[in-house]
């Protein structure tokens, strides 16, 4: 996929259907949007444009970060994505401008697939209703989604959100279409689980969204592989006290390479526990064991 940040080195695509949103988390609304928009542009011979905004329009925290954003939609088969710097000169452009001078003269839109609940341009004036009445204007036709609702209940990034931060891990799961992942890189740590013998990598989130403390059997995806192992999430009451709210470290198993200032993506898939402070290293030790355990058995349910 091809990801272009300045507006200004746009060009136009070949019959271009675009995807227009924030698209924060990826979402089972957000993935049927953007797969359909693939699917329509391949069936007509044309490209899969993606417009998305950071920061988030709406100031609201982000579920993931950009990065993680753009490779979850890059693993959906769009062609191209434009990230739209959202700060005050752009938050100042009209609904009908963005339309004219950007979807229409710039990319040169044939399709455009908007979500119905959302919205874009000056005092966010701009709809899927709004893109329809344009469109007899510039010659663009408009596909909009309704949201989908699961139990009665609008997806939403917000309400997936508070799904993470509550521990709902399974239902966020359903409405994310995939696990709930963190994206991080591999910072250096204080080394005590390695002299354990369980040696960690402690991760630096990509300002993500994270699941309550505790320890998790989880998926650590890194460099196209995929391996098994825990995570923590907490203070480690028991080794530091450097008043940090939220650690976050895993122990991959059978994996002993120097992977510092690297990407990961940790997946999880269930808690094993809850975090505690314990007397010893030696009974964190036996602990560190038992959770092993405990993540090799839920391995072998999955």
């Amino acid at each position: 996929m091809k990801i272009i940040y300045d507006i200004k080195k746009i060009g136009k695509f070949n019959k271009p259907v675009v995807a227009l949103g924030v698209f924060d988390g990826v979402h089972i609304g957000h993935r049927h949007i953007l797969t359909q928009a693939v699917k329509k542009a391949r069936a007509i011979k044309g490209t899969s444009v993606v417009i998305t905004f950071y920061p988030h329009p709406q100031a609201q925290q982000s579920l993931y970060s950009l990065n993680h954003r753009l490779k979850l939609i890059s693993e959906l088969g769009v062609d191209v994505c434009v990230v739209i710097r959202f700060d005050y000169k752009f938050s100042k452009i009209s609904a009908e401008d963005f339309v004219k001078e950007f979807l229409v003269k710039k990319l040169g839109a044939k399709f455009i697939y908007i979500g119905d609940n959302f919205r874009f341009g000056k005092s966010a004036r701009g709809d899927s209703t709004f893109l329809h009445q344009l469109s007899k204007c510039y010659g663009y036709k408009v596909r909009d989604f309704p949201v989908i609702k699961i139990k009665r209940r609008p997806v939403s990034s917000t309400y997936i959100r508070r799904l993470i931060t509550g521990g709902e891990l399974v239902f966020a799961k359903k409405l994310l279409q995939r696990p709930v992942t963190v994206l991080g890189t591999v910072v250096k740590g204080i080394s005590l689980a390695r002299k354990l013998g369980f040696p960690t990598a402690n991760i630096d989130p990509h300002h993500e969204i994270l699941p309550p403390s505790g320890v998790y059997a989880v998926k650590i995806l890194f460099a196209n592989k995929t391996f098994r192992g825990v995570c923590n999430i907490g203070k480690k009451p028991t080794v530091t006290r450097d008043g940090k709210d939220k650690h976050v470290e895993v122990h991959i198993f059978g994996f002993n390479e120097d992977i510092y200032g690297k990407d990961l993506e940790i997946q999880f898939l269930r808690k094993i526990r809850d975090e505690v402070k314990f007397s010893s290293l030696n009974d964190l030790s036996k602990q560190i064991k038992k959770d092993i355990k405990q993540a090799l058995r839920i391995f072998s349910n999955h």
